[in-house]
């Protein structure tokens, strides 16, 4: 099955990259931003890379992308998370959210920072409420493995939502080729966002661009 995904602050790297891994399986990607013509361009700048393949993928505000689409995701910094939310919640009624945010606290990335609410999952949750089935996903997956357009050597850790949910965005995830493990309940995101800053700190200490995840001991 194929999607319409909105991507709320899809010309940052993270945004873009995905945005690339599912216009490649076939899903109509549409770009967001506060600014159209940000959009634009990221668009005009991913294009080279599908090397003339037919994808759909097209620029928009975060607001029109939004009202269209089938599933939404948010992948603006944490300082401008709540903010946005806010600004996209009626839009948002009744569909599923992805977040890939991350709660990191410049300059201390490598340190785990959780905000009031548990996580920027939560804290999405208790500004849209009931309504929008709000996923945690992504977060350990480097720009650098989405925009290689290799086979990426990772994880995903899935938690939030309700089962359906988490169902739909373990398919997204297999879409572009990775593994994605069910991690329950929304309380559980605290754990995959955590995950990011360890990983931070992994590619500092050990000098390499993209440390990952994965589990082992499940057939």
């Amino acid at each position: 099955m194929t999607y319409k995904i909105a991507i709320i602050g899809g010309t940052g790297r993270e945004g873009s990259g995905l945005g690339f891994r599912w216009a490649l399986a076939a899903h109509e990607v549409l770009i967001g931003s506060r600014n159209v013509d940000k959009a634009i361009k990221a668009v005009e700048d991913l294009m080279p890379r599908f090397e003339g393949k037919e994808v759909r993928i097209s620029a928009w505000t975060n607001e029109e992308a939004v009202e269209q689409c089938d599933i939404a995701v948010l992948t603006v910094p944490f300082n401008a998370h709540a903010a946005t939310l806010e600004g996209l919640k009626e839009q948002l009624q009744g569909k599923i959210l992805i977040d890939v945010c991350v709660p990191l606290v410049p300059p201390k990335v490598t340190k785990v920072q959780m905000p009031p609410e548990g996580s920027a999952a939560l804290q999405a949750k208790a500004i849209l409420g009931p309504d929008v089935q709000v996923v945690d996903a992504f977060q350990t997956i480097s720009f650098e493995h989405l925009l290689s357009g290799e086979e990426i050597d990772c994880d995903v850790l899935v938690a939030g939502g309700n089962k359906d949910a988490r169902e739909v965005v373990i398919g997204l995830a297999e879409d572009i080729g990775l593994k994605a493990w069910d991690a329950g309940v929304i309380e559980n995101t605290v754990v995959l966002e955590g995950l990011t800053s360890i990983l931070i700190g992994l590619n500092i200490k050990y000098k390499v661009p993209s440390a990952g995840i994965r589990l082992t001991g499940i057939e």
